[in-house]
This record gives C-alpha cells, structure tokens and sequence, in this order.
C-alpha cells in the first residue's frame, strides 16, 4: 500500500490498468454503488464521502456507517472495498499522483504505512491536529508519522495472531479438539504446527487438508520475527534475514507437503474453501474472524474454534488516512476521527472481533454473542489480548508489502502450485523483488 511510482513493472502496468478503467484522470472514483468520490448530492443537500478500504474493515457490518448518518444528516457514506491490498495501493498510488479520484477517507495498510509516510505524506492531511493521540497505542501513533510530525493516519485495528480452526475435521481427523491442548502442541515453534498437520493428514476426512496456503503459514510466521526486509536504518536485508528465512523453511515445509489446499489467499478460490470447509486450519489474526464469519457463512457456525498461536505474532492492522485532494477535508477527517475512536473501535471488535489500536477499549472489549456462538465460545478476547501484549517490535520498510508479496505470491506459489524447488521458488521472488526495488 504507497508512493509516487513503483519500480516493479509488474505492478506499475496494474497502476496504469486501475488508472484507466477507474477514470483516474476524470478524477472520479467509483464504489460498488457506482458512486463517485467527491460527489456531492446537491439535490438533495447532502454530501457523499467515500471510504476506500481492502477487505473487510467491519464499518458498515457493525452499523457505523447507518450510525454517523443519523447523527449527521447532511452527510451521505458510500463503501469503495477492493479485496485484495496488492491491487488496492497501487491502485491509490496512481490516484494520489494525479491528485484526483481519491476517495474521501483512504485506508493504508502497515505494510504500506512507511512507503505513505516517507513519499506520500504531502498528499494526506495531517490527522494529528486536535486529536487526543493517547487514545492510541504509541507505536501505533509512530508507524503514521513523518520525522517533522505531521501525523498522515489514524490507526484502526491491530493484527494479534492466532489459529482458527474447524474442530469438525479435527475430531474426524482423530486429532485432539480442545484448544487448550492444540495450543500445547504447537506452542512455541511454527514448525510444531507443521508437525500437527502432518497428523492430521494421516486421517484427514475426504477432500480437506491441513492448512489453507503455504503463504498463510509464512505470513503468520513473519509477523513474529522481529527481524523481516528493512533493518533499523532502512537498509533491505530481507535476503539475509533470520526472521524471513525461518518463516520461509516453515512455509516450504507446507508447501513441499500434502497437507495444502493450495489456494491463493483473498482470490475467490480461498473464499469458496471457507464456504466448503475444505482445510482445516488457518492463520488467524484478529481481523480473520470477520472474514471466516462472511465467506464460511452459517454453516461454519460452531465448527470452528480458537487456539493461541505457536508464537505471538502481529499480521495487519490499518490506518485511515484523508488525502488532501478531497473536497470535503472537514468532513472527511471528523468521520476518519469517529470511525478510530475507541467507542467505534470496541463495536467493530464487538461484530468481528479486529483487534483495537486503543487501549482504552480493551477494559470494555466482548465479542457478540453470535461471534462467540460461530468460534465455539472460544475466549477471544483473551487469546488476542495475550498474543497482543507479547509482539515483538518490527521494523517497516519503503517497500514492506511489496516484498512480501515477492514472497507469497511468486515464490511460494511456485513451490506450492507449480511444482518448482525451493531454491526455484527462491529464484523467482528474489527476481521479482530486485524488480521492485529497481535492481
């Protein structure tokens, strides 16, 4: 998710894609409702702000959205979602470049945090004016702000790991279905989590597998190594890393396996495997529960469960920023400032439990009852907050997501898809990311 141009040819044509089928230089952004960003309903005397987000942020799910529009009539609020975050950010790149068609409110995700702050941050409005900046975790606070601090985005969700997982298949598989003795069994070693899906591959029920992706692993095994691509100076050491090489090893040995569904993480694909219950574990920050609720559907209910994760570890977490393009900057910083507030940050835990960036929260934190019914009452607040207090402090990059996306999306998916080594595997995401960095 960030700046001015992208090294990698690859994602440059998507940003010039995005750019002409999205009427970029028509300086208008269309949402799902076909709305345009900046749009004013003058007819009707409103004003429409659009939000532009990747996934499921809960939001609308969780009622804000009908909320502030009651409690501010004059304002109307359109949802501009794209699923994936390798397509969004370019996407908003090229849209801040031509300072026109950015969405009133535009997410950035931590992988893009540090690219928005160090190239993008004169195209954002600065959030840190007239705001309590206690609300938020410092860190959090940090990740957003430029070294003469101007202060690009509000922080919204943190990404406390776990493991989801469909007790169903387990208890099939002849594999223990507690979550107090799973978490025993891979505490401490992602390797360990491996292991356990080996087990469960040896009686595994028809059509399912252990694990969604060799990329769910990685991704989750990243998120707690303090050491990944960018070293404290901002130098790239993501080829000698420790942490990147361990997350790795642990992923090829998925990937090398049987026990994947092999699926692309956030492509249909994966979408139908929740609907099909066709793996049986999956990564799991916080934010993924609202995910597995919508794409497993009802009958996902009360199969799946939550265990702690074989080490602490943080996947995601998000920041809303206000490009200063917008015609509607008041407007659109006083919702981005609602949204973030603790009260709004408890009630998205409350409908799909993403983890709040502000403390003050924590205290009045509870799942809805049908979230908790659909996890198995699993205690969520404590697995999450437990996992929380213990990530270990990571260093961001220009091109943190970039890089990792080498990684999942070339290198792994060579190995787990195509059949290659994984030195072949290696190969391609090492060529793929000289590309991005201009190498």
């Amino acid at each position: 998710m960030r700046t001015s141009t992208r090294r990698s040819h690859r994602l440059m044509a998507l940003a010039a894609v995005a750019a002409l089928t999205t009427g970029v230089l028509a300086g208008c952004s269309s949402d799902s409702d076909g709305t345009s960003s900046n749009a004013s309903d003058s007819g009707k005397g409103k004003t429409t702000l659009t939000v532009g987000t990747f996934g499921v942020f809960g939001y609308k799910q969780a009622g804000l959205y009908d909320e502030y529009m009651k409690l501010h009539p004059n304002i109307t609020i359109k949802e501009d979602v794209t699923t994936r975050t390798d397509v969004y950010w370019p996407k908003v790149l090229t849209r801040l470049q031509a300072g026109a068609g950015t969405d009133d409110i535009q997410a950035i995700e931590v992988g893009n945090i540090t690219e928005a702050v160090q190239t993008q941050a004169d195209k954002f409005v600065d959030l840190g004016k007239d705001v309590d900046k206690s609300q938020w975790l410092p860190w959090k606070n940090a990740q957003a702000t430029t070294k003469d601090g101007k202060q690009i985005g509000l922080g919204t969700d943190t990404g406390p790991m776990a493991i989801c997982y469909r007790k169903d298949l387990f208890k099939k598989a002849g594999l223990p279905t507690d979550r107090t003795q799973l978490a025993a069994l891979w505490k401490g070693d992602w390797t360990k989590y491996v292991d356990v899906g080996k087990d469960y591959m040896k009686k595994a029920p028809k059509g399912t597998k252990f694990v969604d992706s060799a990329s769910s692993v990685y991704n989750a095994a990243i998120g707690g190594e303090s050491q990944r691509y960018y070293d404290k100076d901002g130098n790239v050491i993501w080829d000698k890393s420790t942490g990147v090489k361990a997350a790795w090893n642990a992923a090829m040995e998925v990937a090398t396996s049987n026990m994947s569904a092999k699926l692309k993480q956030f492509d249909p694909t994966w979408d139908q495997g929740f609907a099909n219950a066709s793996f049986a574990t999956v990564a799991c920050p916080a934010w993924m529960m609202g995910y597995i609720q919508e794409k497993a559907g009802t009958s996902g209910s009360g199969n799946w469960d939550v265990a702690a994760a074989p080490t602490a570890a943080n996947w995601g977490g998000s920041f809303l920023g206000v490009p200063t393009a917008t015609k509607h900057q008041a407007d659109a910083v006083a919702l981005a400032k609602w949204l973030t507030a603790p009260e709004q940050q408890e009630k998205v835990f409350a409908k799909q439990a993403s983890f709040p960036s502000t403390p003050a929260a924590y205290p009045n934190l509870k799942p809805a009852a049908a979230t908790t019914a659909y996890f198995s009452n699993a205690p969520i607040t404590q697995i999450f907050s437990d996992s929380a207090k213990t990530i270990p402090v990571q260093v961001f990059g220009i091109k943190d997501q970039p890089i990792g996306t080498a990684i999942t999306d070339v290198g792994i998916l060579q190995v787990e898809q195509k059949g290659k080594t994984p030195a072949q595997g290696w190969s391609a995401a090492t060529k793929e990311i000289k590309d991005v960095l201009g190498q």
